[in-house]
């Protein structure tokens, strides 16, 4: 947790990071990424080790009780008798009427837990759908972005997307992990409400190139990733270590963590970045909030600019 001497206000709400509109819904800048949930220690394994059920559930019923109002999930975000479209439904069903679920459809795994092929037919786009619509126990999907492996045509995929979108199984579209091209591939599609890609400090040039153009186009850009360093993208290292000077020198000044540097400063880059940090910890979860309410001073951004230009 961060000191009594930090620069973050005493009451923690993620409506102090702001707004922005993905389609039709608002929703504050801070949200919750439940990759995290199912287990404790590296995610997306075969050999996870399941999260304690009722405390997966206290994060998440805390969480909105903090004020997020934007969940991301995915149906293949599970590990042996844990699953984060289960939970959310077991915790927040019947979902209060402004809380967005944004879910993600592409990648596959096995009953076992382990990676399959990335589903690229209309046929089991849908099925992957039908299954996300199913563990959350809801008849449409707020927000569904299509997660992408490599640089060829998203066309025929995002194509099938925005036709379950015309038979009223998803309400808004997205993208994720994709490159500047495949933006303005799905815009001549169908509308594209958010981008989820890997961004942080140290980002590539690139990344920085799809944050620019999703503000340019009103579109929100969705970082994940945003406080895991090189090499920590799973989960398998502690933030806030190895951190560059300049972030450990910002941090100091405020009296908070590394951690909530990083996320300050991802949401510092636009007022069309949300962050969506993921925890299974009630005090993680709260520190992960009150970033959103840490402003960075102009010598601050100075620093941290710095870092991330490397």
């Amino acid at each position: 947790m961060y000191s009594m001497t930090s620069d973050l206000p005493a009451t923690i709400n993620a409506a102090a990071s702001g707004t922005w509109t993905l389609g039709d819904r608002t929703v504050h800048r801070i949200g919750f990424g439940t990759m995290r949930l199912p287990q404790t220690g590296p995610a997306l394994t075969p050999d996870a080790v399941p999260r304690d059920r009722d405390q997966a559930i206290a994060v998440l019923r805390r969480a909105v009780e903090l004020g997020v109002n934007h969940i991301d999930t995915a149906a293949f975000y599970f590990s042996p008798l844990r699953s984060a479209n289960e939970l959310i439904n077991r915790a927040l069903a019947p979902y209060p009427d402004d809380l967005v679920i944004a879910t993600k459809v592409g990648p596959a795994r096995g009953l076992d837990g382990s990676w399959e092929e990335h589903a690229r037919t209309p046929e089991r786009l849908r099925a992957q759908v039908e299954e996300n619509l199913r563990q959350l126990g809801r008849d449409h999907l707020d927000l569904v972005n299509l997660r992408i492996l490599g640089t060829d045509s998203i066309a025929e995929r995002f194509g099938a997307l925005a036709e379950l979108q015309k038979a009223g199984l998803i309400r808004h579209l997205g993208l994720s992990n994709i490159r500047p091209h495949h933006l303005a591939e799905a815009r001549d599609i169908a509308p594209v409400v958010c981008v989820q890609n890997p961004y942080g400090i140290g980002a590539s040039a690139e990344q920085d190139e799809v944050l620019r153009l999703c503000g340019e186009q009103g579109i929100a850009f969705v970082p994940f990733y945003a406080i895991a360093g090189a090499g920590r993208e799973r989960g398998t290292g502690a933030a806030g270590t190895g951190e560059p000077p300049q972030v450990e020198a910002v941090a100091k000044a405020h009296g908070v963590s590394a951690a909530q540097v990083r996320l300050a400063w991802t949401l510092h880059r636009g007022p069309h970045v949300l962050a969506i940090p993921g925890t299974g910890d009630l005090a993680h979860l709260a520190d992960n909030i009150a970033a959103g309410a840490l402003h960075l001073s102009a010598d601050d951004l100075a620093l941290l600019n710095a870092a991330h230009a490397g």
